[in-house]
């Protein structure tokens, strides 16, 4: 393997890495601010869609995937950026009969690495910033 390569998954592990550590930060900060988990929940949601508003873009840029024929195409796009932006391959399940959702199964969450919830917030949907991520993404390409 040549040094760039290393490199190059050294770099990606450190960037989740370093995402992971200060998503817990924000979160932290998230709690003080805001009194409800409904409220905290819907903070993370906000963030993950702006931030899927602008990943799209370098998605889009790295790879020039072109249009989704269909969902299942659209499902696949969306487990090659978790692999890109977290190095991590959910896996797709539980299409529905009508073709119109779907599942992705994290058999590993970086953002959880980390982290340990209070009992007091047990509502709080710590992972949420996914979703809205989600969200924001095919927002930005469906326009």
């Amino acid at each position: 393997m040549s040094r760039q390569t290393v490199r190059s998954l050294d770099s990606k592990r450190v960037t989740a890495e370093l995402f992971t550590l200060t998503y817990g930060s924000l979160v932290a900060a998230i709690v003080k601010d805001f009194e409800t988990d409904v409220e905290i929940n819907d903070q993370l949601g906000k963030i993950g869609f702006n931030i899927g508003l602008r990943i799209v873009e370098d998605y889009l840029a790295r790879g020039n995937p072109g249009r989704c024929a269909d969902f299942k195409e659209t499902a696949a796009a969306i487990v090659k950026g978790f692999k890109l932006f977290l190095g991590i391959t959910p896996t797709i399940s539980k299409f529905s009969a009508a073709g119109d959702e779907f599942s992705l199964i994290l058999d590993t969450n970086p953002l959880t690495d980390f982290v340990d919830l209070p009992p007091k917030h047990s509502n709080l949907l710590y992972s949420n910033v996914l979703a809205g991520a989600i969200r924001g993404a095919l927002h930005n390409v469906s326009r």
